[in-house]
């Protein structure tokens, strides 16, 4: 893996996005939940799990830990509905968003909308590697 995004994976996505989604974050009763709007529909791990198994347990976010990894490949792989895109820009993805999201906010919860997934794929996918010496 490069460390960046590669810009034509994510192209090859965007015939599946909806921009209009949104992700909402929030607990209940200790349980960190993750939901699709509109429609409220629940994000799971499960089909996540299959694709690399970091936290059966559930998802969770705010650091760089296993169920951050599996909510950031969780959201990809909902959001673009491709495995290998998915698969390749989690890690990453993880730390750039999932590692910053809070719940503190006057509501107690934290949003993540299309919008914002395809910004952050668009300006990581823009930057340069590193060479290596």
């Amino acid at each position: 893996m490069s460390g960046t995004i590669d810009s034509q994976s994510v192209e090859q996505t965007r015939p599946r996005r909806d921009r209009d989604v949104v992700y909402v974050g929030y607990r209940q009763r200790g349980r960190a939940i993750v939901e699709k709007r509109p429609g409220e529909e629940r994000l799971t791990p499960e089909r996540s799990l299959g694709l690399a198994n970091h936290s059966p347990s559930g998802f969770e976010w705010g650091y760089g830990g296993s169920g951050p990894a599996q909510l950031a490949l969780a959201l990809l792989l909902d959001y673009t509905d491709d495995e290998e895109v998915a698969l390749a820009h989690y890690t990453e993805f993880k730390t750039e968003v999932v590692s910053q999201l809070d719940c503190s906010d006057p509501d107690g919860c934290w949003r993540l909308t299309g919008n914002d997934i395809d910004a952050v794929l668009h300006k990581t996918s823009n930057e340069a590697v590193a060479p290596s010496i």
